[in-house]
């Protein structure tokens, strides 16, 4: 007996269903609904950008359990965040002005640690970019996002503007990918 989907051989009859004439492992029938609750939660990625995006998330969980400090990846995590909840293509590393596009959209993502707890994040208003994409992680690893339009970001003469969280009381809509 074989699981139809992968080869792997069952060892016995409650390690999967016989279905229209062939055995499934529960193993993959498993999978495959995981895949579909992580392509629901990101809906802009790739199993395999979300599944490296989780691994990700899993070490530096493991390092700072280990060493009790965090890594400082914060704003490459915003970032991969956004790029597989929402599906921003992103720019190449350093390039000027945004983060990555979001259908004709420049986008500029800022990200919120754990360590930073409330304060704001600055954003230069200089830079090119039509939104912003504001990524909060709790320290159990959680994240929330907000995606704000430029226009609402406060006007000013300093070459930074402060956004704080809690200005921007809706939590971002997923946009399905372009």
């Amino acid at each position: 007996m074989r699981c139809s989907m992968t080869g792997k051989k069952l060892s016995n009859s409650s390690d999967g269903i016989w279905d229209d004439g062939e055995w499934i492992s529960w193993d993959y029938i498993n999978e495959q609904l995981e895949e579909q609750d992580l392509l629901a939660e990101y809906p802009g990625g790739s199993i395999e950008l979300i599944r490296t995006f989780e691994d990700l998330i899993a070490v530096a969980t493991a390092y700072k359990d280990l060493t009790g400090r965090y890594l400082q990846i914060w704003g490459e995590l915003g970032e991969f965040y956004a790029e597989v909840k929402y599906g921003i293509k992103r720019h190449r590393a350093h390039a000027p002005g945004s983060d990555g596009r979001l259908g004709n959209d420049f986008i500029e993502v800022k990200t919120i640690s754990p360590e930073k707890g409330s304060s704001p994040v600055l954003v230069k208003r200089a830079g090119n970019f039509s939104k912003l994409i504001v990524v909060k992680i709790s320290k159990d690893w959680q994240f929330e996002s907000r995606i704000i339009d430029r226009k609402r970001i406060s006007k000013g003469s300093g070459k930074h503007a402060k956004v704080r969280w809690n200005s921007y009381d809706e939590p971002a809509e997923p946009h399905p990918p372009s």
